[in-house]
């Protein structure tokens, strides 16, 4: 099919699609709900890594948000099915039963069913937090113990992170990036997958602006650093399911990314085929606008100011006998450690009295989505989580 595309001048009878007039065939009562858009942008199949307009729009966009990869190479970015399936094609991609796969223990609960679950992988645990901050040597320590006697190691890291909602400072990136750089030189291949779902969402100064795929692209040759992000947060249209995969090795050739990038799109071409061309259309067309950098930017604050006001509302003393706040800075969450009462306990009975959803993520920790919140929402929010815990505690 591939080939007929470009050589079948004559008639191209290759491919289960059904033309009329030249273009493809349509109902008029669906294409009426698309103005502006051609039939056969929006209903005939993308290639199996995307449209290559999208796939080259994405990665002057992931240079342009990180300047640090200016001049370094990196593969050619493959279209995925949101974020999730990215993941799942990567552990497709890289996992084998038994492999160990660091990550910290405040993590996104698809890492279990993608690469424990699924894939048979040994999830290999650290303390995220640390005196308020990243547990930089926790990770470090981990990475050594992890790795003896091993010369694969599988590392995931995502940051904003999911459910904390907190990004290393610029400090504590460097010294992510060398312990993974210290590795590498001690003779572990390693596979660093980095997941940027929330990338973009940054609501601090002396965070890490830049993903941590800037730090780690090309450093080194036992270093393959995967950047899995995805237009679902990043262009707020999370149900048009449009992620992206990228990948950098120090030492190699372009040769190598055309490999990884054909088999990252028999992959996706043996379980779902392609993603949406009509979602890809969307969004390409909306990286393009001229507006574009201007509304997201508009939409950051709006996220700001929700993640401002948790902050301030959390200053209240009246919710220090239920619970202390984890750091956050960024991204869509923020944590609360729970005093006395199980997370889930609270969670069922906030949800049942209260009628206030929350997600239980250990015994002891409560995820809040303050991206869903109105400012006006967020203060009877956390009077209504402590009313809970008050029911409960008495």
């Amino acid at each position: 099919s591939g080939e007929a595309k470009k050589l079948a001048k004559t008639y191209n009878a290759t491919i289960g699609t059904a033309m009329e007039g030249g273009k493809a065939m349509h109902l008029s009562c669906l294409m009426r709900q698309l103005p502006g858009i051609t039939p056969d942008d929006a209903l005939l199949y993308a290639p199996s890594p995307g449209l290559p307009a999208l796939r080259e729009a994405w990665r002057d966009k992931t240079v342009r948000d990180n300047p640090g990869l200016q001049g370094t190479p990196f593969s050619l970015p493959v279209v995925t099915t949101g974020l999730t399936h990215g993941l799942s094609v990567l552990a497709d991609l890289w996992v084998d039963a038994g492999d160990r796969l660091v990550m910290p223990d405040m993590n996104w609960d698809n890492y279990h069913l993608n690469f424990v679950v699924r894939k048979g992988a040994e999830a290999c645990l650290f303390p995220f937090f640390k005196d308020g901050g990243f547990a930089v040597d926790a990770f470090a320590n981990a990475l050594q113990k992890d790795s003896a006697g091993r010369d694969k190691l599988v590392v995931l890291l995502n940051f904003p992170n999911n459910p904390s909602g907190y990004t290393p400072t610029e400090a504590e990136g460097e010294a992510i990036a060398a312990a993974l750089l210290a590795t590498a030189e001690r003779g572990v291949n390693l596979v660093v997958i980095i997941d940027d779902a929330y990338y973009g969402l940054f609501f601090d100064e002396g965070i890490m602006r830049q993903s941590l795929f800037a730090k780690l692209a090309g450093r080194h040759p036992r270093l393959l650093a995967v950047k899995a992000d995805a237009a679902t947060k990043e262009v707020f249209v999370w149900g048009l399911r449009v992620g992206f995969i990228s990948m950098a090795v120090g030492g190699t050739s372009d040769g190598l990314y055309e490999a990884l990038n054909d088999k990252l799109g028999g992959l996706i071409r043996s379980v779902v085929s392609n993603a949406s061309a009509l979602s890809q259309k969307l969004v390409l067309d909306a990286l393009r606008s001229p507006s574009f950098t201007a509304e997201h930017a508009a939409k950051v604050e709006v996220m700001k100011a929700r993640a401002l006001r948790v902050r301030d509302v959390l200053r209240n003393p009246a919710y220090a006998e239920a619970w202390t706040a984890y750091p956050f800075n960024s991204g869509y969450f923020m944590c609360l450690r729970i005093n006395q009462i199980n997370a889930e306990t609270l969670r069922r009975h906030l949800l049942e009295k209260y009628g206030v959803g929350t997600i239980s993520i250990t015994a002891t920790d409560l995820r809040i989505a303050f991206s869903c919140l109105e400012v006006a929402q967020i203060q009877d929010l956390f009077d209504l989580v402590l009313k809970a815990w008050k029911d409960l505690a008495k």
